[in-house]
């Protein structure tokens, strides 16, 4: 009886454990990398590209401020990584409070409170209005600073979902060519 071979059949066997123990933190970066594309594609992807809905109005401060949606600081994007990785299962999320309420969409409702602050003096321009079916003139004016007193706020604020994590068919096809591309590079080792 003549003894087989099987060195060549170990080495493969130790390449695919080597990318089988990889994979999780390799498929973790390509979801993480997916979910911050969505940030700069502003839409979701999953068979078909789904826009996110646009702002009602553009972003008032300096011109440098991001007109990007989502995207103010930056502070939601940054914080998307892995939370755990391993061969059962790859989880990413984000630990910011309102990531939820993003990507969900849903109302906000409630009763703020507001500060006592001060409102500094401004002109307002002239402009015109229709009331009743009738055009009025409103004259320009200034309105002097003063004071508003501290009070509370009743709020129903409607956000509209603008998805960013979650379950696509685009990132099942992206890991499922991960996962192939790195077995069949261990087996040709």
């Amino acid at each position: 009886m003549s003894k087989a071979d099987i060195t060549d059949w170990t080495r493969k066997m130790k390449a695919l454990k080597s990318a089988y123990l990889k994979l999780p933190d390799e498929i973790a970066a390509v979801a993480v990398n997916f979910s911050k594309e969505r940030f700069r594609d502003q839409s979701w992807l999953d068979h078909t590209k789904e826009r996110w809905k646009p702002r009602k109005q553009r972003r008032k401060g300096s011109p440098k401020r991001s007109q990007t949606l989502l995207v103010d600081t930056g502070r939601l994007k940054r914080s998307i990584r892995k939370i755990s990785a391993n061969t059962n299962r790859v989880v990413i999320g984000t630990d910011v409070p309102y990531a939820s309420i993003h990507n969900y969409g849903g109302t906000i409702t409630g009763t703020f409170t507001v500060r006592t602050h001060a409102v500094k003096a401004q002109r307002r321009r002239s402009y015109t209005r229709v009331r009743a079916g009738r055009t009025e003139r409103i004259k320009a004016q200034t309105i002097k600073s003063h004071v508003v007193n501290s009070h509370s706020r009743r709020m129903d604020t409607r956000i509209p979902q603008r998805q960013f994590l979650g379950e696509s068919y685009t990132l099942n096809r992206r890991i499922y060519l991960l996962t192939a591309a790195r077995f069949s590079r261990a087996l040709k080792q």
